[in-house]
Order: structure tokens, then sequence, then C-alpha cells
């Protein structure tokens, strides 16, 4: 969460005496929101709406338990903000979590070891970036080490998976892509499912689809897709469905945008939400149907369902 332009709410409690439990709970929310504390009981955060909200379910429930708290809005001078926001420097806790990333070695343990391990880190970064209100270069280096950690293990636990390609996605037209056949690994997954719909929704509806065997069958004058080699492939922090997005000018849409995260949680690592519930959906579906065909056409169904609901929240 980044904040710019800065008013501060500060929160001051009592919290009750008789009720332990509901004193932890609300002590953890305050830790998990990243508070910076004045002194005992006064508690200091940068106003937006998420943490005004955040904070004023905690004195709610604090008033509920029996405490007492109130909320207030500080409009700091230029010094004494700065002095604030000093109180919410992340940069210790970006080197802890660095230096744990630069030690661990996905080829070094057993996979699904080093699968849970990384995991965990990853956990830790989003739980950091969620406390950063003011993010600096500590942020985005440890976030470039776990990406690269993430497609490292990536590649292990799954060798037939394409590696990252420098640079950018080419911008293309949509026009020079129409009734085109395409291609790519058979026994699809999330991102090459994810991209067959993509393409014959978005892309080209007249599309035809090859399942490739073996990659190296796939015909000169076909474009190919998530593989080494193909037309359209993981490029930079992108998977192929990202990929293809940037590359016909439809990064604008929130709602493919936010299938694009799932994907890319699912595919190399990462944090999406509806991503748990999405892949086992997906298993199921892989577990009744072995054609690559039907599963674009039910698994289709399925991403049309879930593009319904995020274009109309």
């Amino acid at each position: 969460m980044t904040v710019d332009y800065v008013t501060w709410t500060l929160i001051v409690l009592t919290l009750p005496t008789q009720n332990a439990t509901a004193r932890m709970r609300i002590w953890r929310g305050l830790k998990g929101l990243g508070c910076a504390a004045l002194r005992d009981g006064a508690w200091l955060l940068p106003e937006t709406a998420t943490t005004r909200q955040a904070l004023d379910a905690l004195a709610n429930e604090t008033r509920a338990a029996g405490g007492t708290a109130w909320l207030l809005r500080l409009d700091a001078e230029e010094a004494q903000s700065a002095a604030f926001q000093g109180m919410f420097d992340r940069t210790a806790e970006y080197a802890e979590l660095l230096a744990d990333l630069t030690r661990f070695d996905p080829l070094a343990e057993n996979a699904p070891t080093a699968n849970k391990t990384l995991k965990a880190l990853r956990r830790r970064f989003e739980t950091l970036v969620e406390q950063d209100y003011f993010p600096g270069a500590g942020k985005l280096e440890a976030e470039a080490r776990l990406q690269t950690l993430e497609a490292t293990l990536a590649a292990r636990l799954s060798p037939n998976e394409p590696h990252f390609r420098d640079g950018q996605p080419e911008r293309l037209a949509l026009g020079d892509f129409q009734k085109r056949t395409w291609a790519t690994r058979q026994d699809m997954w999330v991102d090459r499912l994810a991209s067959a719909w993509l393409i014959r929704r978005f892309i080209d509806r007249k599309a035809r689809f090859v399942w490739l065997e073996r990659v190296q069958d796939c015909p000169a004058d076909v474009l190919g897709f998530d593989f080494d080699g193909a037309r359209f492939t993981h490029v930079g922090h992108r998977v192929t469905f990202e990929t293809l997005l940037a590359s016909f000018g439809l990064e604008n849409d929130a709602a493919l945008m936010r299938i694009g995260a799932i994907v890319h949680a699912l595919d190399v690592g990462g944090d999406a939400p509806e991503a748990a519930g999405f892949e086992i959906l997906l298993k199921g579906l892989k577990a009744r149907i072995q054609d690559d065909d039907a599963l674009l056409k039910q698994g289709g169904q399925m991403l049309d369902d879930l593009y319904a609901v995020f274009d109309n929240p």
C-alpha cells in the first residue's frame, strides 16, 4: 500500500482488562496493520480509506469488549510528518527478508520442501508490502529476487514450462492475427488453457488450435504459444497470458488483468485471492477430461463466468 499525500490517524486505546482474548485480538490487529506506537495506548497510521475503516473496526471492538477508544485525525506540520514517516521505515525488514531470499537455494532442497519454503517467503513479502506505506528500493530488490527464485523453482517443478525471456512483449495489431492456427503443448494447464481461451475470445475468434506432443514439431506457419521458442511465451515478468494481454493492447481491461493475476500465481507463484478456488475447479475438469479440445470448451466456459464476475463487480 502506497501513500502519497499524508494525513495521519491516531487511535488512543484503553484495552479491556477483563477480556484477555479480546485484548490480544485487538493488539494483533494493530500489529497487523503496521501501526507505529507513539506511547502506550497511542497508535499511528497514515490515513487512507482502508486504514480508517480498519481502525474504526478496532475501535468498535475495543468499546464492545469494555475498553475505550478515540480516533483523531492529525494534519502534521512538514517536519513532524517526516518524523512520523520515519517510524514506518521498513528498510531493515526488507534487508532481513532479502538476506533470507539470498540464502535460499531452490535447487538445494527436495522439491516439496523448497516449494513450501518459497511460499512462506512469498507470504512474508506480501505481509510486509501490506504494512509498507512508503515503499522504496528495498521492496523492489526483494520482489525482484523473489520472482527470480519463483521462476527457478517453477522450471525445476515443471521442466517443460517455458523460461522467462528478457525484454518486453511486442505490440501487435489484432487485424494481423485473424483466422490463424495456434499451437501449444498438449495436456493443458493454467497458462495454456487461459491463453487459448483469451485468443479465441478476444484476439482471434476464428482461431484453430493444434496440441503438440513435441514442441519441436510445431509447423513454421503456425503461431506457437507457451513454450520456449514460441511466438508468444513468458517475457520479462509476464507469463504467456500476460504477454498476450500486453501484445494486443488488452491490459486496460481490468477483468482480464485480474484473471492474469490468477494465472500468474498458479503458473509461477504470487498471490491472487481467487487462485486456490480456480485451481481446484481446474483440477476437477482435468480429472474428468483428457481431450484438450473438450477441456478448452468447458474450461473456457469457466473462464467466461469468471470474466463476467470480474467485469461486473
